[in-house]
């Protein structure tokens, strides 16, 4: 059983929570399906909305699946996520990755 497997079956278990769904949202990421990883990415902020590192994972997915407005959408509301929580390390990370994608 792959990793992603046994997360999967956490969440039909139940055991739904920022932190699994982040888990499987990289895992999925790491597994080249953006879309994927997106969904469970927007389940973790929807479940925790100061969750900096999900917000950077989600703008990475959705640029990956080539949303970029969605993708420095997701790094904006990250970047205030970050800056409330103190998380100064990923809101500047993420004001570099927007900036980015505003260049293309």
């Amino acid at each position: 059983m792959s990793i992603i497997d046994s997360f999967e079956k956490l969440l039909e278990n139940g055991k739904d929570s920022a932190l699994l769904r982040f888990s499987l949202g990289n895992e999925y990421l790491k597994a080249d399906q953006p879309a994927k990883a997106a969904a469970h990415l927007r389940a973790a902020v929807a479940a925790d909305a100061l969750y900096s590192a999900a917000w950077k994972l989600l703008g990475k997915a959705l640029a990956q699946s080539g949303d970029i407005a969605a993708a420095k959408d997701a790094y904006a509301s990250g970047i205030a996520a970050a800056e409330v929580g103190g998380d100064k390390q990923a809101a500047r990370e993420m004001a570099v990755f927007k900036k980015r994608l505003e260049r293309t």
